[in-house]
């Protein structure tokens, strides 16, 4: 009687342990997939630990799915890209706003600078704050 316990007991541990493999192997934990309150903190955490310059565009669709909110603009052939990912909540309306984002500013697909939202000025203030940037650069050389 003991052994066909222990059997069953065995038996259903193997199991167990070749589904928790299965779920680990296959399950894709999308960000798209999480509730709001999941992906605000998981975006949070994953903002903080990414590094300006080594970072690009399809990273970031890839490993934070698509932006809550997105700005894109061409200027003297340089490609601008503001997406925001929503990391704070501030107002239960069901619609989100800059202020509870944070930015990503990729230039040419390249990560560039990351910020609050509600530090993001003007539209496109901050493309032109680059753009300022870049022209001083150009004159100190």
């Amino acid at each position: 009687m003991n052994k066909k316990i222990i059997g069953r007991i065995l038996l259903a541990l193997t199991v167990y342990g070749i589904f928790v493999a299965l779920v680990v192997t296959f399950y894709d934990d999308s960000p798209d997939q999480m509730k709001w309150k999941d992906r605000e903190a998981y975006n949070r955490q994953f903002i903080a630990k990414i590094k300006l310059e080594q970072f690009t565009f399809e990273q970031a669709l890839s490993q934070l799915g698509s932006p809550d909110i997105t700005e894109a603009r061409t200027v003297d052939e340089v490609n601008y890209q503001v997406m925001f990912y929503r990391t704070q909540h501030v107002k239960s309306d069901g619609i989100t706003t800059q202020d509870e984002c944070s930015f990503l500013l990729f230039v040419n697909g390249t990560l560039k600078e990351i910020g609050l939202g509600n530090n993001y000025p003007e539209q496109w203030g901050i493309i032109k704050n680059h753009l300022n940037i870049r022209k001083n650069l150009a004159t100190i050389d």
